[in-house]
């Protein structure tokens, strides 16, 4: 039986890297992606089939949208990472997991534990408007709705590491804060 399971993980794991590598394309600052880029454009709706969590409240916050899959292993291995950021960072970004499989599939998976919030959608509505062919996939969407990040979390070269969660974070809220201040300051005068 755990021979059983440990193949059926390394089948898994190799037909996800086989579908990333088969279906990869290039962006304009040479990241290779597996789904249409919409870097510094509006998001699309955030769909969901079925929150496995409370939803989260989403006004005036970043989200972290992560496509993932409970036979997936390099989705697996992002979540702990992404936990960590959730405990740090929840207080001006929301951290989605969306998988597309069947509620009962995720529950019932007890390795995996996601402090995040974390919903269903075995349409694939969200994941198929933005072609997703290889997961896991991230975007990072900022208070105004336009996508700051995108990509596979791990690749090499171009990794969604804290560091660069801070600076999107730092950078975009900067503005706001920037855009609050002269819009209160506008409003005192009146």
């Amino acid at each position: 039986m755990i021979k059983n399971t440990l193949l059926v993980r390394l089948f898994s794991t190799m037909l996800c890297m086989l579908s990333l590598l088969s279906y990869g394309q290039e962006s304009n600052n040479g990241k290779k992606l597996w789904a249409k880029s919409i870097l510094n454009e509006k998001a699309p709706t955030l769909h969901v089939e079925e929150w496995l969590s409370a939803p989260p409240q989403n006004e005036g916050k970043f989200l972290l949208i992560d496509f993932w899959a409970t036979w997936c292993g390099p989705c697996r291995a992002v979540i702990p990472e992404l936990n960590e950021w959730h405990k740090k960072y929840g207080d001006r970004i929301n951290i989605i997991g969306i998988s597309d499989e069947t509620a009962e599939k995720v529950k019932s998976n007890k390795q995996i534990q996601i402090d995040y919030f974390s919903a269903i959608d075995t349409k694939a509505v969200l994941k198929n408007n933005l072609e997703v062919k290889g997961i896991p996939h991230c975007i990072i969407v900022d208070p105004d709705g336009i996508v700051r990040w995108e990509g596979f979390p791990t690749l090499e070269g171009h990794q969604l590491t804290e560091k660069v969660l801070e600076n999107i974070l730092l950078k975009y809220s900067k503005r706001y804060q920037s855009d609050n201040s002269e819009t209160a300051l506008a409003l005192n005068h009146f």
